[in-house]
């Protein structure tokens, strides 16, 4: 595997493809999952039907639920040749910026650079980005309960501040993949295409061009 990677990061708006993605990569590469917790966080209900009042407690949950299991990592490294992880700890802080208050989000802030600088960074990140309409299409048709009232407004915004936050990304090497009009599973070629680019991905940022 080029550069012997041993711990690789798939993050981007829900409804992108990261759980699909993150299993076929360890399925063919032979390395293990990391899934994001999202089922265990009690708030995260609460928080789709009222962003506003119950943004603040969903967002610590997930920061101290992310870096508890990141920090695990450490460990986990030296029984796996490789690990593939369905999000950034850095995606903590993209949804904290578009959902706290400036205070709330002071506050988180403080926190948030206290356990980060602690975490073990990616050997690389893949992001994978799409359409907010395609997002809401996925969402709709995966029939998440708690998903239901996701909007195509917050759907904006969220892709918004991912492009954003990405665009300016420095800490590791990675790579940009539009996601917008692929299904991996149904095209054997462009997952064919992609598993080539990571492998051979030599530093710095790539967006891959679809063919």
């Amino acid at each position: 595997m080029q550069k012997n990677f041993k711990y690789i990061a798939v993050d981007g708006p829900i409804g992108s493809g990261k759980t699909t993605l993150v299993k076929m990569l360890a399925e063919d590469l032979g390395g293990s999952v990391v899934m994001e917790p999202v089922e265990k966080n009690p708030f995260l209900s609460e928080f789709y039907k009222d962003r506003k009042r119950n943004a603040f407690k969903t967002q610590l949950y997930f920061l101290l639920q992310r870096y508890q299991q990141q920090a695990e990592l450490k460990q986990h490294d030296l029984f796996s040749p490789l690990v593939i992880c369905d999000y950034t700890f850095a995606k903590d802080a993209i949804f904290a910026d578009i959902n706290l208050s400036d205070d709330e989000k002071a506050l988180y802030e403080t926190i948030f650079n206290l356990l980060h600088a602690r975490l073990p960074k990616p050997d690389l990140v893949i992001y994978l980005r799409a359409d907010s309409k395609v997002l809401l299409q996925r969402i709709k048709k995966r029939g998440v309960e708690y998903e239901r009232s996701i909007n195509q407004d917050y759907l904006d915004s969220l892709t918004e501040a991912y492009n954003k936050f990405f665009l300016n990304y420095k800490d590791t090497p990675l790579l940009v993949v539009d996601t917008t009009g692929t299904d991996y599973l149904e095209n054997p070629d462009d997952y064919s295409n992609l598993k080539k680019q990571i492998l051979g991905h030599r530093g710095g940022t790539v967006h891959l061009i679809a063919r």
